[in-house]
C-alpha cells in the first residue's frame, strides 16, 4: 500500500489541475464587456505583469544565491540534491502564482459584465477565477512534493530523503515570503496613496477614474491578495505535508509503522484535493444577501467531507489500532473552522465588534483606531486557545497510540488537518480581489449604479472571506511551525533544555520574541515610504494636468507612472525583510548554537502568531467598519464619521495585507531554514 499512495496523491493533484484548467476556460468564455471595461482590465493586466516580472527577477537572484549556499554549506549532506528540490519548490510556487494572477486579472471585467445580469452570474465568474488559483496552488503543491518523494524515497531510496524533500518546502517558503511582502507593500502603498489624496483630500469617490493611483490600487489587489495569498497558503500547505513526513522518517514512528507513516500525509492531502473540487461545485446563489452563506457553507461542507475521508484513510493506511491519529486530524480541521468563525465574527459588519468600531468613528479617528486595536487584540484569545487545545489533544492521543513519539507526529497531522482543504480555502480567498476589481471597473467605466451595488456586495463578502483565509493561514502556520520545531528538536537531540546552567536558550528567546516586531516595523515603514511617493505623484498630477480634478472630457491621468513607481519601491523594500528570515536563524544557529536557535524559534513562533492574528483582524475590522458607514449607517459617506473611518481603514490596510499575513510565513521560513541547515549547527 505504501508504494502506490504517492502515485494516487499525484493523480489527485493532476485532477485538480485539470479542473483549474476547466474553470479558466469557462472564465475566458464569458463576456468581457464593452471596450472601456476591456481597456481598464488590460491596464490592470499589464501592471500586474510588470510587477511580477520585476519581482521574479529579484526572486531568481535570491534563489541562485541560496542554491549556492545549500550546495556549499551542505556539500557532505546531499546539499546539491536539497538544492534541486529547493529550485523545484520555488518554481512550482511561482508557476501557481503566475497562473492564478493571469486568470484573476482577466476575470475582473467579466465579473463586472456578469453583474449586469445579476449576482448569480457575477459570483459564478468571480469564484471560478478564484478557483483557478485555489486548485493550482493545491494541485501544483501536492504534485511537486509527491514527485520529490517518489524520486528520492521510492525510486532512488536515499536514507535521508526527508531532509532532501525539505528543500522543496524551503523553496516554497522563500518565494512565499517575497511574494507576500512585495505584493503586500505594493497593494497597500497604492491603496493608501489613492485613498489619502483621492477620498480624503480631493473628495472624489473610491475607484474614481480621475485618481492617478486607481489602476495601481486594482493591480495591488491582484499581486497582494491573489499571488501573495496563494504563495502564502502554498507554502503553508507544503509545510503541513512535509512536517509529519520528516517526523515519521525516523524514530519510533518509523519503527512501528514504517513507510506508512510517511505516506499517510500524501493520502490525506490527496483526499482533501478531491473534496475541494467537490466543494467548488457547491458555490451558487441568486440572492445577494446569501453570497456569504454560499461561500461559507461550501467551505464547511468541504471540511466535513475531508473529515469523513480522513477517518477511513487513517484506518486503511495505519490500521484500526492506530486510529487514534484521526483525532489529531479532527482537532486540526475543527480548530481551523473555529478560527475561521472567530475571524468572521471580529471582521464582519454583521456582528458587534465591527459595528462598535463604526460607532466609535462618530467621535473621531483616534477613537476609531483605539477601538480597532482593541478588537484585534481581543480576537487573538480564542485562536490561541484553540491551537493550544489542538496541540494538547493531538499530543496526548498520539502518545497513547504510539508511546514516546506519536505525540509529535500527531501535532504534524493536526497542522495538515487544518490545511487539508487548501484548494477550497484559496479559491474562496482569491474570489475577493476579483470582486474588488470588478467594482473598480464598474466605477471607472461609469456603469449603472445597480452594477456597482452588486460588486460592492461581493467585495464586502470578499473582505470577510479574506479574513477567514488569513485565519486559516495563520493558525496552520502555528501548528506547522510547531511540528517543524519538533522535528528540529529531534534532529538536534534537544529533548531537554537547561534553563539554569545555559544562558543561550534565554538569549534565543529574547531575540526570537523581538524579531516579528522588527519585521513588522520594516514592512510597515516600507508601506509608509511607498505610499508617500504615491501621494506625491497623485498630488503632482492633480496640480499639473489641467482639468483632471474636474473630470473634463478627454483628460486622463498617467496611470502607468503610478504603477511603475510603486512596483520599483515595493520590490526594493521587500529585500531586507525577506533576507532577514533566512540570515538571522543561520547566524544564531552557527554562532550561538542549537540551544539558542531553539529558543529563538519558539519565541518567534509565539510572538509572531499573536501579532499576525491581531494585525489581520484589526485591519479587516477597520475596513468593514468603513464599508458599514458607506452603506448608510451613522450618516454615510461625506460625513466626519466617514472621514474618521477612512483614517482607520488607512491604518489597517498595511496591518491586514502586509505586516500581519507576512508573520506566518516568517515563522515557517525560519523553522524550515533551521531544519534544513541542522548539520551546520551540530559541527
Amino acid at each position: 500500500m505504501a508504494d502506490w499512495i504517492p502515485f494516487a496523491s499525484a493523480g489527485a493533484s493532476i485532477i485538480g489541475l485539470i479542473f483549474a484548467g476547466l474553470f479558466a476556460a469557462l472564465v475566458m468564455r464569458a463576456d468581457a464587456g464593452n471596450e472601456r471595461m476591456q481597456e481598464i482590465s488590460r491596464s490592470i493586466q499589464e501592471g500586474a505583469r510588470a510587477f511580477i516580472k520585476r519581482e521574479y527577477q529579484y526572486v531568481f537572484i535570491f534563489v541562485v544565491l541560496l542554491v549556492i549556499l545549500l550546495s556549499v554549506a551542505l556539500r557532505g549532506e546531499s546539499g546539491w540534491l536539497i538544492a534541486i528540490c529547493y529550485v523545484f519548490g520555488a518554481a512550482c510556487s511561482l508557476t501557481a502564482g503566475f497562473v492564478g494572477l493571469s486568470i484573476a486579472t482577466k476575470a475582473n471585467a467579466r465579473t463586472t459584465q456578469g453583474a449586469r445580469s445579476g449576482v448569480a452570474e457575477a459570483l459564478r465568474i468571480a469564484f471560478r477565477g478564484g478557483a483557478v488559483m485555489g486548485l493550482s496552488v493545491a494541485g501544483l503543491g501536492l504534485l511537486g512534493i509527491s514527485i520529490c518523494y517518489l524520486i528520492f524515497e521510492v525510486w532512488l531510496g536515499f536514507y535521508n530523503s526527508s531532509s532532501i524533500i525539505l528543500g522543496f518546502s524551503l523553496g516554497a517558503s522563500s518565494v512565499a515570503l517575497f511574494a507576500r511582502v512585495g505584493g503586500g507593500i505594493f497593494t497597500k502603498a497604492a491603496d493608501v496613496g489613492a485613498d489619502l489624496v483621492g477620498k480624503v483630500e480631493a473628495g472624489i469617490p473610491e475607484d474614481d477614474p480621475r485618481n492617478p493611483a486607481v489602476i495601481a490600487d486594482n493591480v495591488g489587489d491582484n499581486v497582494g491578495d491573489v499571488a501573495g495569498m496563494g504563495a502564502d497558503l502554498f507554502e503553508s500547505y507544503i509545510a503541513s505535508i512535509v512536517a509529519p513526513v520528516a517526523i515519521a522518517s525516523s524514530g519510533v514512528i518509523f519503527q512501528k509503522v514504517g513507510q506508512k507513516g510517511m505516506v499517510l500525509p500524501f493520502a490525506l492531502a490527496g483526499a482533501g484535493m478531491i473534496c475541494s473540487i467537490i466543494g467548488t461545485a457547491l458555490v451558487r446563489t441568486k440572492v445577494p444577501e446569501k453570497v456569504q452563506q454560499a461561500l461559507t457553507y461550501s467551505t464547511y461542507a468541504t471540511a466535513i467531507l475531508s473529515t469523513v475521508a480522513s477517518f477511513f484513510i487513517v484506518w486503511g493506511v495505519l490500521g484500526w489500532k492506530n486510529i487514534g491519529f484521526f483525532w489529531s486530524l479532527l482537532m486540526g480541521i475543527s480548530s481551523g473552522i473555529v478560527i475561521g468563525l472567530v475571524s468572521e465574527y471580529f471582521t464582519s459588519s454583521k456582528y458587534r465588534p465591527v459595528k462598535e468600531v463604526a460607532r466609535s468613528s462618530q467621535t473621531g479617528s483616534a477613537t476609531t483606531i483605539i477601538r480597532g486595536l482593541a478588537v484585534g487584540m481581543l480576537s487573538t484569545a480564542v485562536p490561541i486557545v484553540m491551537v493550544a487545545i489542538a496541540m494538547g489533544v493531538s499530543f496526548v492521543t498520539g502518545n497513547k497510540t504510539i508511546p514516546n513519539g506519536g505525540g509529535i507526529y500527531a501535532i504534524g497531522l493536526a497542522a495538515l488537518g487544518m490545511l487539508i482543504t487548501t484548494g477550497m480555502v484559496v479559491s474562496v480567498d482569491s474570489y475577493g480581489p476579483i470582486a474588488d476589481n470588478a467594482g473598480g471597473i464598474s466605477e471607472m467605466a461609469h456603469l449603472e449604479p445597480e452594477v456597482r451595488e452588486i460588486t460592492d456586495g461581493l467585495d464586502a463578502v470578499g473582505n470577510t472571506t479574506a479574513a477567514i483565509g488569513k485565519g486559516f493561514a495563520i493558525g496552520s502556520a502555528a501548528l506547522a511551525a510547531l511540528a517543524l520545531f519538533a522535528a528540529y528538536s529531534n534532529a538536534t537531540n534537544l529533548s531537554v533544555i537547561d534553563l539554569v546552567g545555559d544562558y543561550k536558550f534565554m538569549v534565543g528567546l529574547l531575540l526570537g520574541g523581538a524579531l516579528p516586531f522588527v519585521f513588522a516595523a520594516l514592512t510597515l515603514n516600507a508601506v509608509g515610504r511607498a505610499a508617500f511617493s504615491v501621494v506625491e505623484e497623485v498630488r503632482r498630477q492633480f496640480k499639473e494636468i489641467v482639468g483632471l480634478r474636474d473630470g473634463e472630457p478627454g483628460v486622463r491621468p498617467d496611470y502607468a507612472r503610478c504603477v511603475d513607481m510603486t512596483t520599483k519601491t515595493a520590490v526594493y523594500e521587500m529585500l531586507l525583510p525577506g533576507c532577514l528570515a533566512v540570515i538571522v536563524p543561520l547566524l544564531i544557529g552557527r554562532f550561538l548554537g542549537k540551544e539558542a536557535l531553539a529558543g529563538f524559534l519558539a519565541a518567534a513562533l509565539v510572538s509572531g502568531f499573536i501579532l499576525a492574528i491581531m494585525m489581520a483582524n484589526a485591519g479587516a475590522a477597520w475596513d468593514n467598519a468603513k464599508k458599514f458607514i458607506e452603506a448608510g449607517e451613522f450618516g454615510g459617506k461625506g460625513t466626519p464619521t466617514h472621514a474618521s473611518a477612512v483614517v482607520g481603514d488607512t491604518v489597517g490596510d498595511p496591518f491586514k495585507d502586509t505586516a500581519g499575513p507576512s508573520m506566518n510565513i516568517l515563522i515557517k521560513v525560519m523553522t524550515v531554514v533551521a531544519l534544513v541547515f541542522v548539520p551546520l549547527f551540530l559541527k
